[in-house]
């Protein structure tokens, strides 16, 4: 599965690269070719346990100012809308609770030679920074965010199987790990947590809930976990997180997390991946129903029109920036467990065959988002 999941990035690319008829014989094996490293794998040196203190060790952390990435506030496109969100000078905005948050950005990392991103790499942190901007930036009503570099697998790492795949994957995940016990060391013991991610983020967060908060005290402080663009079974998935499905817009301390496709839907290499792929209770997922949280409702399943989206983040042609557009996209949850969105909407270049909106999961309800994180702070009751 993790091997996988992020096929679709690959198959486009190599499109690009091969020509559409050698891809629909070759399909795989030149995806793999370009794109998994034929390098052996180095182990990573442990950090140093201060490592995380350093504030170059973030993307996004307190006291960066204009400089942090998830601080960044788009404006709704249509003037008539932009008094839909708060600014920082307006009295009458009801503050809301004190929260950090700690997200954790997808693959930025594409380099074949290295199964692991060095800290330094210029390419793979300018990317990871336009990822912050996009999919953190929803959760910037917080106290705090909290955002780590880390030695992330590169891209190909998700589509071997290998002792050096997994090898890779594990050393990236230390490296988060070890950023998310700076993070709680470093905030408020008292308030509330919210964990978010997306893609290759979201596979090291549901390791982290499984590792780090499910079963300990930990877990009552988690207002809300979004572990977006990666298939979390309900059957074998699931019950080893510790938290719940978010079932009600409202509720707190619970898991949201969706797939977007566009219609018509060819999730085909992504069933099949995830159906032979074992849970996290050693079990095959099989044809098991997977998590599908509805951003626009914030419950499980179920549907709503456009008119219920609050602004959808369009970006421009490189991702850098974007402008906010309400009623831009409706959401349905199929019996998969997919997202559907309809037709398919304008987002850029960056859609993956299949229709697959993987890279605008976040961008394409990020006012829903802001509206979600807002609502389950404030349902959180401190523990007793």
């Amino acid at each position: 599965m993790a091997r996988k999941f992020l096929y679709f990035v690959a198959f486009c690319i190599v499109v690009v690269i091969a020509g559409a008829f050698a891809l629909a014989i070759w399909s795989q094996q030149l995806t793999r070719l370009a794109f998994v490293p034929s390098a052996e794998f180095v182990e990573q040196s442990p950090l140093a346990a201060n490592a995380y203190q350093d504030p170059a060790m973030w993307l996004s952390r307190p006291g960066m100012g204009v400089n942090d990435p998830a601080r960044w506030q788009p404006a709704f496109e249509d003037e008539n809308d932009r008094s839909l969100l708060p600014t920082p000078a307006d009295p009458e905005e009801e503050k809301p609770r004190e929260f950090a948050v700690f997200f954790v950005h997808p693959t930025s990392f594409l380099d074949r030679n290295r199964w692991n991103a060095p800290l330094d790499d210029a390419e793979a942190n300018r990317i990871a920074r336009i990822y912050a901007r996009g999919m953190a930036s929803p959760f910037n009503q917080s106290s705090e965010i909290w955002a780590p570099k880390y030695r992330q697998a590169t891209f190909g790492a998700f589509l071997a199987e290998s002792p050096e795949a997994t090898k890779a994957i594990d050393a990236a995940y230390r490296d988060v790990r070890d950023a998310f016990r700076v993070f709680l060391a470093s905030v408020d013991p008292d308030d509330p947590i919210v964990l978010a991610g997306h893609s290759q983020g979201s596979l090291h967060l549901l390791r982290l809930l499984r590792e780090e908060v499910a079963g300990k005290p930990l877990a009552t402080r988690v207002a809300a976990v979004y572990a977006v663009g990666w298939p979390i079974s309900l059957e074998h998935d699931l019950p080893a997180l510790g938290l719940p499905a978010c079932a009600t817009a409202e509720q707190a301390g619970c898991v949201m997390s969706w797939s977007t496709f566009a219609e018509p839907a060819d999730p085909g290499p992504l069933l099949e991946s995830y159906s032979e792929s074992k849970g996290f209770d050693g079990q095959l997922r099989g044809d098991s129903a997977f998590l599908c949280s509805n951003p626009l409702t914030g419950g499980i399943g179920g549907s709503a029109d456009a008119g219920a989206n609050l602004g959808a983040l369009v970006p421009n042609g490189d991702l850098s920036h974007g402008s906010l557009i309400r009623g831009y996209a409706p959401a349905r949850c199929d019996d998969r467990g997919l997202l559907l969105i309809g037709a398919p909407p304008e987002m850029g270049d960056a859609v993956l065959p299949g229709n697959n909106y993987h890279v605008y999961d976040i961008p394409l309800f990020w006012a829903n988002l802001r509206e979600d994180v807002r609502r389950r702070v404030s349902a959180w009751t401190p523990p007793r």
